[in-house]
């Protein structure tokens, strides 16, 4: 029996995908639910898993886009497994043969040498390759055109002529989801009146509490206690402040939602990926952390769906784990704001009238303009900075242990 494996639905709205890499070849013997090939969404890469076992025969190449419903490979059903048990012949060693001995040709005699045009003295070779050049790019003033140390030492490599290294260039096909996250930047560069704001946070009291708390932390809970569950929840606690910055353009109307579906950044095999926190607003410092990290190992495995990434009201995005010191986060559409997360470095600042050192990390929000005012963009981020800088009462009211469950 002929079993026809067609591309499944990855998610609503999404109406074709790509053949991204294929994990068996044509013509082998494939089991029931064995990844066959891995497929890439606008949103993004999913696992084709085999309907059932058989022998393989594939119907679209590795880059090909195909329709949802579209038949990609037959599986015969009929094919029986390859055993592994049959005996292998073992080869005999043949003796090796013996070459006839090969004629040599004679030599050729060796012309004279002579100083011809694009030879160099020895002073002027080295000279040359100092200078990234060769002796075909001077003209000599030696003898039958000798390259002299003097040539060598006036000559000027021409800034427009490669001098050496590889020049090589390669073309490759971007992937769906590439194409995707690229039209999504383009979109929101162009279609909202973009406007980012700038503010520092002193991590200090932050620090302070994960240096007592974090090793009784992991050893309770299994997590590491991070920089991201403050920063998700000083983002809760200033969307309720600032319920504008939780809202989203729908033609002629605002929505704004009542709960608070945060969008976390990160960097996957396969490119950037965004998948949602739910509720944060109902989450503990466990649960942001939990979630946080059970996202994390999804993206990077492949493994996260559609529906994790679908939603989301608010995005945070931390480049500061690749060491950026600063920069302007391009909003995620159809959302409103993006706060960006950057390196903390320990900097000079005044704390009552003296220069003190302290760990400063600069924080970054961009907002749509069209439906967020100045006086609201600068106070949400305000709002951020005040519960990072002040976390004891205004993420854990004043009782660490109970906010930490310890």
């Amino acid at each position: 029996m002929i079993l026809e494996m067609k591309v499944p639905s990855p998610g609503e709205s999404i109406t074709t995908v790509e053949i991204a890499e294929w994990l068996v070849q044509d013509g082998d013997y494939v089991e029931k639910d064995q990844a066959i090939a891995e497929v890439d969404s606008d949103k993004a890469t999913l696992e084709l898993p085999a309907e059932a076992s058989g022998t393989i025969t594939l119907k679209a190449e590795e880059g090909d886009e195909v329709e949802v419903g579209q038949v990609v490979c037959l599986i015969d059903t009929s094919a029986a497994a390859p055993s592994g048990d049959a005996p292998k012949e073992e080869k005999k060693a043949e003796a090796p043969k013996e070459e006839a001995p090969k004629a040599t040709a004679p030599k050729a005699a060796e012309p004279a040498k002579t100083y011809a045009s694009g030879t160099a003295s020895p002073a002027a070779k080295k000279v040359l390759a100092e200078k990234g050049m060769s002796a075909s790019e001077v003209k000599g003033t030696g003898k039958d055109g000798r390259v002299t140390k003097d040539d060598a030492v006036n000559a000027q490599p021409s800034m427009g002529t490669p001098t050496g290294g590889t020049r090589g260039s390669e073309r490759k096909k971007l992937s769906m989801l590439r194409r995707k996250v690229a039209e999504r930047l383009v979109s929101a560069k162009n279609e909202t009146a973009m406007l980012t704001t700038f503010n520092e946070v002193d991590m200090s009291p932050i620090f302070a509490l994960r240096k007592e708390y974090k090793e009784t932390f992991k050893a309770k809970h299994g997590v590491s206690l991070g920089f991201m569950s403050f920063f998700t929840l000083a983002v809760v606690r200033a969307l309720k402040l600032y319920p504008a910055v939780n809202s989203m353009i729908d033609g002629k109307e605002m929505i704004s939602y009542d709960f608070c579906d945060i969008s976390i950044a990160v960097s996957g095999p396969k490119g950037l990926m965004v998948p949602v926190i739910r509720n944060a607003e109902n989450l503990s410092f466990r649960g942001v952390e939990s979630e946080v990290k059970r996202l994390a190992i999804r993206a990077r495995d492949g493994q996260i769906t559609v529906d994790e990434m679908t939603g989301g009201t608010f995005t945070i995005s931390n480049g500061g784990v690749f060491g950026s010191m600063l920069s302007t986060p391009i909003i995620n559409p159809p959302q409103s704001g993006i706060l960006g997360m950057h390196n903390i470095v320990e900097r000079p600042v005044a704390v009552d009238g003296q220069v003190v050192i302290r760990p400063i990390m600069y924080v970054a929000l961009s907002y749509d303009h069209r439906i967020i005012d100045g006086k609201e963009s600068v106070g949400f981020l305000v709002a951020v900075k005040e519960a990072l800088e002040n976390p004891e009462e205004l993420l854990m009211d004043n009782n660490v242990k109970k906010a930490l469950e310890l």
